[in-house]
């Protein structure tokens, strides 16, 4: 699995079709988050637009992928596997990409509550902004792995599927997402650094659910 894992990751790269999720991540970045702002509330931007970018990943990885070199993939190791290499890889490259955003934030972001006064340690609040970009990575693979190949293979069906749960991902409330970004918006307000390990410790069942439906589709339709 780990040859694997990399194989896919290489390929997802040497495709460059990162390219575009990473561009929308750095812009959405350059325009939502300032140098000194609440660096809790900075965090939580991050984390939340993670979340599309991430489903983004996942879908290119689990369909950029030549047919020849997938079909001579799934021949050597098994089309679940190959999958769940797939979905892997995207994951890893969307927690890269969350944690290097993360990390900016905190260093501009105003180590300060809402009140602008009151003092937020920054790097109790980089580690909370982390579990948060966990968090909203894991849901984000979810989102694609169900709205992508093996589940539903039409770009009609694939894209406004992904886009939609994307958008449901982040604002239904009892999502995963919504209580870590909400638990950093809360702390900001309180100028208290929250610990979201309860979201993303339900993102990570979630994301395992997602990834081995996936999986299973992918096994049964070889």
């Amino acid at each position: 699995m780990p040859a694997l894992v990399r194989y896919e990751t290489s390929l997802l790269l040497r495709s460059r079709c990162w390219l575009p999720p990473l561009l929308l991540y750095a812009a959405a970045l350059l325009v939502g988050v300032r140098g000194g702002e609440p660096v809790l509330d900075s965090l939580g931007y991050a984390a939340a637009v993670l979340l599309p970018v991430a489903a983004w990943l996942t879908r290119a990885c689990v369909t950029g992928e030549p047919p020849a070199a997938r079909w001579c993939a799934a021949a050597s190791a098994g089309p679940g596997a190959v999958q769940l290499a797939s979905l892997l890889g995207a994951l890893l490259v969307s927690v890269a990409l969350g944690a290097a955003g993360a990390v900016a934030v905190a260093v501009i972001g105003g180590p300060h509550g809402g009140d602008r006064a009151t003092a937020v340690p920054p790097v109790p609040a980089a580690g909370a902004g982390l579990l948060a970009v966990l968090t909203c990575a894991l849901l984000g693979t979810a989102v694609g792995a169900l709205c992508n190949r093996p589940l539903l293979r039409g770009t009609g069906r694939a894209v406004p599927a992904t886009v939609l749960a994307s958008v449901a991902a982040l604002v239904v409330p009892w999502s995963p997402a919504n209580a870590a970004v909400g638990a950093l918006v809360t702390g900001s307000r309180a100028a208290d650094v929250p610990v979201p390990l309860l979201p993303c410790a339900a993102a990570l069942l979630v994301a395992a659910g997602a990834v081995a439906v996936s999986c299973r589709a992918a096994a049964r339709r070889g």
